[in-house]
């Protein structure tokens, strides 16, 4: 399943009078400058940089709306942009054009504590939400990692560690405000928790990346804080005595609200970037939400599966910043990797498979791995049998990154063959359209006509999801 790539399509040139014209929109808040540019036509992937002609900084939905009219009427992408880590290639600006940098857009605009729900901009970061809500003894659990942005996670159908418990952006996003490829404003839903009203815009749009609309308001799900927290980290003899802990955990209905997996090489990763001291084994990131009684429980149930498969004594967390240390060294897995092959860039993947099928896709592709030239660390939000590798890649180096290409072929293709899918969270942007067609078959041509009927013009993030 190799990817052959398109010929490089043709940049549309921006002149002078659309520059006025966006000027005249915008004032100030716009950018030509090459840095600025450079650092809006990349993610955190592999990808090449493809910078946008330009860079235009909305505060208003309105705004968004002008901005995409003018592109409309003369021809010119545009690619909406959150914070710049998706790990897809998905805001290369393949056509330059217009990036929409949606970071000015950061207002809360409403919380209903009653209600359990809220309303942002699409530019508000995960982070700068929870931090609004702290006072109210609610959250928003869904927790990529990285800072993203709300606007940038939906358009994502972003998940993270949060993901086993409490689901990912597909069931926690109630209605979006977006702005389509012709410059009309829509509402797709009323904060009803549900509906049976007409077709459901909001799951269309939820994980379009950026090539249907460009999404301006998000309102939100949001949960209460638990009477009780506690995480714990638990070495394991093999990897499989693990994956086959998660398992078990699971189809027992443990209501577990992480739990992370590292091999050997992500533990060393992690212990020499976060200065941790944590065995260099497989290992288990766990974190436990409920009452007092309902935390010890769980974590009493899944110590008795974990002794049974090979798994050593729990560490626990119990206080805030521990916890958050803890979940922190996790999230640096990425930049820790990097760590392990200093000048590399990383290509990083990830699958997701039937949770009966985890423990057969993560031990076969590390047979792959014990074979490949590459140094490649393997993390997975294994309670929903989702698993990431990186890759880490030379990219001056073709043989580098025909080995990457080949490493991840396998690990789609034998996903696909489990039932599971070529991407559980990291999107499909760039990197993955071919294995979109390997796993959809004839849905891509409802696809098709969907992108046709809602961008004729072909304007919306050109190249992503779908190929030309």
């Amino acid at each position: 399943m190799a990817v052959v790539a398109p010929a490089k399509p043709v940049a549309i040139a921006v002149d002078d009078g659309f520059l006025a014209a966006l000027a005249a929109i915008l004032s100030d808040r716009m950018s030509t400058a090459q840095a600025v540019r450079d650092q809006h036509g990349r993610d955190e992937s592999y990808h090449e940089v493809e910078a946008p002609d330009v860079v235009v900084f909305p505060e208003t939905t309105e705004e968004v709306a002008a901005i995409v009219k003018l592109c409309a009427a003369n021809d010119v992408p545009l690619i909406p942009f959150g914070t710049g880590t998706s790990l897809e290639g998905g805001v290369a600006a393949t056509r330059g054009g217009v990036c929409i940098d949606m970071s000015r857009m950061n207002a809360i605009l409403r919380v209903s504590t009653d209600d359990l729900d809220v309303t942002v901009q699409a530019g508000v970061t995960r982070k700068q939400l929870n931090e609004h809500l702290k006072t109210t003894g609610l959250f928003f659990p869904i927790d990529p990692g990285a800072d993203a942005s709300l606007g940038g996670m939906a358009a994502t159908r972003a998940s993270g560690t949060n993901a086993v418990r409490y689901g990912t952006m597909r069931e926690n996003v109630l209605a979006l405000t977006v702005v389509m490829p012709d410059g009309r404003i829509v509402k797709t839903a009323r904060r009803a928790r549900k509906s049976s009203a007409g077709y459901d815009l909001t799951r269309i749009f939820v994980g379009s990346e950026g090539t249907l609309c460009v999404i301006t308001e998000v309102t939100l799900r949001l949960y209460g804080v638990p009477e009780a927290i506690s995480a714990a980290v638990c070495p394991f003899d093999s990897l499989e005595g693990a994956v086959r802990t998660v398992i078990q955990t699971i189809q027992m209905g443990v209501p577990i609200a992480r739990v992370e997996l590292l091999d050997e090489l992500s533990v060393k990763a992690v212990n020499a970037y976060s200065k941790l001291d944590h065995p260099v084994q497989p290992t288990l990131f766990f974190e436990f939400h409920g009452t007092e009684a309902g935390v010890v429980e769980q974590a009493e149930m899944v110590q008795a599966i974990a002794s049974e498969h090979g798994g050593g004594d729990f560490k626990f967390a119990t206080l805030a910043e521990d916890r958050n240390a803890l979940w922190q060294a996790r999230h640096n897995a990425y930049y820790a990797s990097l760590r392990l092959r200093p000048g590399s860039k990383g290509w990083p993947t990830d699958v997701c498979v039937p949770i009966s099928r985890l423990a057969d896709a993560i031990l076969e592709t590390q047979e792959d791995l014990k074979t490949s030239t590459l140094i490649a660390p393997m993390v997975g939000h294994v309670g929903d049998g989702n698993f990431h590798l990186v890759l880490l890649v030379d990219p001056d180096n073709p043989a580098d990154l025909v080995e990457a290409q080949r490493i991840n072929d396998r690990l789609v293709e034998r996903a696909l063959a489990m039932g599971g899918t070529c991407t559980g969270e990291h999107g499909i942007g760039l990197g993955k359209r071919d294995f979109l067609i390997a796993e959809h078959g004839e849905a891509i041509s409802v696809m098709r006509q969907i992108k046709q009927a809602l961008d004729p013009q072909g304007i919306m993030n050109p190249g992503k999801v779908l190929r030309p």
